[in-house]
């Protein structure tokens, strides 16, 4: 099976996903920069999810350019995948609204770790198809990023009851270490040709 129509429908699912979370923030009453202030922390939440969103599409393009064919199992891992994300909408909002509430900031937390899984999912089952020497296999290598990633989400889960700042820090470092797109794809790919 051919991955053009995986790719196209993920990248819908995310285009409406970024939509969705745009259509969240309410206009504001009045028309001075003070109707703003409380809007920043929707904003702010925004802002992060969009950059999350961002790096996953990013990466899941990557992914896909190193796959080279589909099955089933791939299509059903990337469902698990959008599932997760499709929650950011969600989690961002009531986050926002909340002003970076414990529940909610915890929340968004086990959400971004779920989706991290999922993608690790996603991962997997590529390389269990395409096999161990798979380019992708090569350029995953031992994903130190990913794992540490995954470990930072779970402190920041419990942490975001003790001080939700600190929480969201973990969240702002994890989105850093993958705001540059993952090379190690380009890399392998490039030196394939």
């Amino acid at each position: 099976m051919g991955k053009s129509r995986l790719e196209a429908f993920s990248d819908g699912v995310l285009a409406i996903i970024i939509t969705i979370m745009v259509l969240e923030m309410k206009v504001p009453h009045g028309e001075n920069l003070a109707a703003l202030q409380p809007l920043l922390p929707v904003f702010l939440s925004y802002v992060l999810s969009f950059v999350y969103v961002g790096i996953y599409w990013n990466n899941h393009h990557h992914l896909l350019h190193a796959t080279h064919r589909i099955n089933g199992g791939m299509l059903w891992a990337n469902l698990h995948l959008l599932f997760w994300l499709s929650l950011f909408p969600f989690v961002t909002g009531w986050m926002g609204e909340n002003h970076f509430a414990p529940l909610p900031t915890a929340l968004y937390g086990i959400v971004l770790l779920m989706a991290a899984m999922a993608y690790l999912i996603l991962q997997r089952t590529i390389i269990a198809s395409e096999g161990g020497e798979s380019v992708l296999a090569h350029a995953i290598g031992r994903d130190a990023k990913g794992k540490l990633s995954g470990l930072i989400y779970a402190a920041a889960i419990p942490a975001a009851f003790v001080n939700h700042w600190l929480a969201q820090c973990g969240y702002i470092f994890v989105a850093l270490m993958w705001l540059v797109p993952d090379r190690r794809i380009e890399k392998v790919l490039s030196d394939a040709n």
